[in-house]
């Protein structure tokens, strides 16, 4: 990736970053610092309920930003969509609505929606296209998530043409890295095949027991080159334009399983559970648009950012 030598926009102005105590969040914040934003704010669950229109008026009032970046999410994987499913819809979709409606209010100079890939259909054509967002209904699974992270680039796109308010929207493929969330109810596939495998060679286990038959496929994007990738949609684009964030590299979960195991050094025997679901059968994503709009490219590469994410995971006595 060339990097840019010029100034950013955000030098010198107040944003705040919903979700900027998470996982990527945190990243944005350090890398916004560092282009020299003048006051980069954190609401919190505890003052500020986003899913609340009253709370969402008071942040505003409050924090006086310039720009928001909305990262905030109530998600999980699998088992976590399964179970929550009116819950992440509605949350998801009441935070997006509340501060979209009141940066219109606001006259915000721009908002930054970090959608997801779960809003692609759940039979999209390999790689994923930008184009191919409205070919069909998301995998069953992670719908109503999905759904409602994609009705904030619907919303954003009409208070663009109506109200003039400058968005970027864009969409990061699976995330994976160093504090990542490792709760075993909660988790993604990435941090908990870790979890898994480094508990199995702690205490000697001769097995492990994945989800599925292993036949599907992710891509996965390390968080580092996610949260430049956001930022750099958010420095160049004024309308919420969907743009992929990925690597487009595909891997089998079962393979997956195989690597990690093998970076945690578990030998033992993998047992798959076929009757839990496997999600989406595949995902791999067209990543030509960032490439040619933002400059912009994944650095880190999968197996190296696999040893960085299980180091970080053990030195924190796991």
């Amino acid at each position: 990736m060339v990097q840019s030598t010029t100034q950013s926009p955000f030098a010198g102005a107040r944003i705040v970053v919903t979700g900027g105590a998470g996982f990527l969040g945190r990243v944005v914040v350090e890398k916004l610092r560092a282009r020299g934003a003048r006051e980069v704010l954190v609401p919190r669950r505890s003052t500020f309920d986003l899913t609340r229109e009253a709370d969402v008026a008071a942040m505003y009032d409050a924090m006086r930003p310039d720009v928001v970046f909305h990262l905030a999410a109530e998600v999980g994987g699998i088992g976590a969509n399964m179970a929550n499913p009116g819950r992440y819809f509605f949350a998801n979709m009441a935070m997006a609505l509340h501060l979209i409606e009141a940066a219109r209010q606001r006259n915000l100079g721009k908002f930054v929606q970090v959608g997801t890939i779960c809003a692609y259909p759940k039979l999209t054509p390999v790689p994923f296209r930008e184009a191919d967002l409205w070919v069909g209904y998301p995998e069953e699974t992670n719908a109503p998530y999905g759904i409602a992270k994609k009705a904030a680039m619907v919303m954003l796109d009409g208070y663009h043409r109506q109200y003039g308010l400058k968005s970027a929207y864009v969409l990061p493929v699976n995330l994976y890295g160093p504090g990542d969330n490792f709760e075993t109810n909660t988790s993604h596939v990435i941090p908990a095949l870790v979890r898994k495998c480094v508990e199995a060679v702690a205490c000697g286990a001769s097995h492990i027991e994945c989800w599925g038959t292993g036949s599907a496929s992710r891509e996965f994007l390390y968080v580092d080159d996610a949260a430049e990738g956001v930022i750099r949609a958010a420095e160049v684009f004024d309308a919420p334009e969907p743009i992929n964030l990925g690597t487009g590299r595909e891997i089998s979960i079962r393979d997956l399983v195989a690597l990690i195991a093998t970076l945690c050094g578990f030998t033992g025997e993998i047992r798959w559970d076929a009757s839990k679901p496997d999600g989406q059968p595949r995902r791999c994503l067209d990543v030509s648009r960032a490439e040619l709009l933002l400059d912009w490219r994944a650095q880190v590469l999968f197996e190296d950012g696999l040893r960085t994410t299980i180091e970080w995971y053990r030195s924190r006595g796991a």
